[in-house]
């Protein structure tokens, strides 16, 4: 498995435990569902400049 695929699936565990701590304190939903995508851009973003592959030097 990649290391992209494996930041990702952090993300996504990471987004599903706060997803379930701010259902547990009463969060409305639409606040849930903004975190949940500003946080799951935040990932992608994160992992694709943690994963990919730097230019060799010319």
């Amino acid at each position: 498995m990649s290391s992209f695929a494996l930041y990702l699936i952090g993300m996504v565990v990471l987004i599903g435990g706060l997803g379930y701590v701010a259902w547990l304190l009463h969060v409305s939903t639409p606040w849930i569902i903004a975190g949940a995508v500003v946080t799951l851009g935040l990932g992608i973003v994160g992992a694709v400049n943690h994963t990919r592959r730097r230019d060799p030097p010319a």
